[in-house]
């Protein structure tokens, strides 16, 4: 990798019980069209961000926020970037190479539950309109 894409710290939102040393990996089924194998795992320099994705994340577990290590080279998440809106404003990437977790973060912004359904009801639309493409 020629150019810093970001110096972070980095994050990742999910409801994994995850402990510090743990690697999270690709080959997981998608938060958002659960019946694609991602090959990419996910993060972001924006703690929210990672909040934000813990919340909508599927699963029965506590949302949690880790901060995390990228263990290899990663690059800008085309799903929320160029491809799709201008520059990276959510600070979002992607690697094939797994995050090793740090530590829980747990001073990050809960969504209320109306913000929360709004989310939900959003990407619920996205999928039946077909504009829930995911650039895997």
């Amino acid at each position: 990798m020629d150019e810093v894409l970001d110096e972070g710290p980095f994050f990742h939102g999910t409801k994994a019980d995850l402990r510090p040393g743990d690697h999270l990996t690709a080959g997981f089924p998608s938060n958002y069209r659960p019946e694609i194998l991602m090959n990419h795992v996910y993060f972001t320099a924006l703690r929210d961000g990672a909040g934000l994705a813990a919340e909508l994340a599927a699963g029965d577990g506590e949302p949690r926020v880790y901060l995390v290590e990228p263990t290899g080279e990663f690059e800008n998440d085309p799903n929320v970037t160029d491809k799709k809106f201008p520059g990276n404003p959510t600070r979002s990437y992607r690697s094939t190479e797994p995050l090793r977790v740090v530590g829980e973060v747990t001073d990050w912004t809960r969504q209320t539950p109306e913000a929360l359904r709004t989310w939900r009801e959003r990407l619920a639309a996205m999928r039946l309109e077909g504009r829930a493409e995911i650039i895997n």
